[in-house]
């Protein structure tokens, strides 16, 4: 039987891959001391991976494709296919950065303003990238965690990653620019890549886990209106696409089925009730595909 061999990133996306697979329809069970989680496809064999060791294990044929982040691909070096963006992150589905930070203070604004300084980083060779770009020398030195409270002690400038800078803030850093961006990516061996089996599967599970992704922020609404009403309550709805119109047993009267972001549905109910919409049903939605 063939049998595509699986990354799943270990620590901050561990979560948030984990209950995305079970909205696409795969659960990954995972003992609290083992590196191997079972999932219920016989086709997938998974292994716990931290996030920042993946492509490695992807570009020597240790694992078949991993979920990791560019950033981590870029860092490597590593020669992987990347097949898709998977846009989620530990906190919310977005795109994260690699930004420059200085403290409040500092005199550093911009790049130039690095030469002969010390930066503090997770991601060593992408910040030398970043400062032979701009072709500024300074040293970059490792930073094994808490890298924020390392300015002005021990650097004089950081590069971190952030989703929303909220931490950045509260240890009083300022974002002098952005280094690089970055999304969560399937990546391939390259020979993987070339199995037409291994790839089928690999792009049938990208399909489902983008189909989750889609649906996390949305919801659908089914409603009831009569046809004399139904310019008005299209007037109010935003759609995906255009909203699904079905008759009902009375001709007079027609179903309303429609997808929209969950946040603005406490803002158009209302106004769907004064458009005299009836029997308004908001359900959940585990997949979109488009």
């Amino acid at each position: 039987m063939s049998l595509l061999k699986l990354g799943i990133p270990k620590g901050s996306l561990q979560d948030a891959t984990l209950d995305l697979f079970a909205r696409a329809g795969w659960k990954i069970t995972l003992s609290s001391r083992s590196y191997v989680p079972s999932i219920d496809d016989r086709e997938i064999e998974c292994l716990m991976v931290r996030a920042q060791e993946m492509a490695r294990y992807v570009e020597s044929g240790t694992l078949d494709a991993g979920i990791t982040g560019h950033d981590w691909v870029v860092e490597t070096e590593a020669d992987v296919e990347e097949l898709s963006e998977l846009v989620y992150a530990k906190q919310r589905l977005v795109r994260v950065r690699w930004v420059l930070a200085a403290p409040e203070d500092s005199l550093i604004r911009g790049p130039r303003d690095l030469e002969g300084k010390v930066i503090a980083t997770e991601v060593v060779q992408i910040t030398q990238n970043y400062l032979a770009k701009h072709g500024v020398k300074a040293r970059v030195e490792f930073s094994w965690g808490a890298t924020e409270v390392k300015v002005p002690q021990l650097a004089d400038a950081i590069v971190e990653v952030t989703e929303t800078g909220s931490s950045l803030r509260a240890h009083r850093l300022r974002i002098v620019d952005t280094v690089l961006e970055s999304a969560t990516v399937l990546i391939m061996n390259r020979p993987a890549a070339a199995d037409c089996w291994k790839r089928q599967k690999a792009e049938s599970l990208i399909l489902m886990l983008q189909g989750a992704i889609a649906a996390a922020s949305k919801v659908g609404l089914l409603l009831n209106v009569h046809r004399a009403d139904l310019p008005g309550v299209l007037g109010v709805l935003p759609a995906l696409k255009k909203p699904t119109i079905s008759p009902l047993s009375d001709p007079e009267w027609v179903a309303v089925n429609t997808i929209i972001e969950e946040a603005v549905v406490r803002q158009i109910l209302p106004k769907l009730k004064a458009a005299k919409a009836e029997g308004i049903v908001e359900y959940p939605l585990n997949k979109i595909v488009l």
